[in-house]
Parts: structure tokens; C-alpha cells; sequence
């Protein structure tokens, strides 16, 4: 027994919880409904939505130290 909890107990708990992780998931993709194709070619740099903006300005900046 798993946890000290009968195996019918145990195994309608992780069918139950199972099943909510899949409706959420569920949820989730179609509120937020992802892009999945896949581009034959790999994008330049820069043309990636998720890339961050103005990240070469920062690299680029000299550091000052404040002692």
C-alpha cells in the first residue's frame, strides 16, 4: 500500500489527479494557442519574437564600477 492508503484509494487519486493535469493542460493550450510549426529553415538572429530587444545595447555599454 502505497503512503499507508488502500490500493483502490490510491489508484481513483491518481487517476482523478491525472486526469485534471490533462484537462488543464488542456485549458491552457487552447486559451493560449501556441504556434507549433516548424520552419524548414532556422530563423536569422533577430527575427525570433522571443528573443530580448536592446540585448545587444546592454552587452555593448562599458561597465563603470561604483567604489
Amino acid at each position: 500500500m502505497p503512503a499507508g492508503v488502500p490500493w483502490p484509494t490510491y489508484l481513483k487519486m491518481f487517476a482523478s489527479s491525472l486526469l485534471a493535469m490533462c484537462a488543464g493542460a488542456e485549458v491552457v493550450h487552447r486559451y493560449y494557442q501556441p504556434d507549433l510549426t516548424m520552419p524548414e529553415i532556422p530563423p536569422k538572429p533577430g527575427e525570433l519574437k522571443t528573443q530580448l530587444l536592446g540585448l545587444e545595447e546592454i552587452q555593448h555599454e562599458p561597465q563603470i564600477s561604483k567604489q
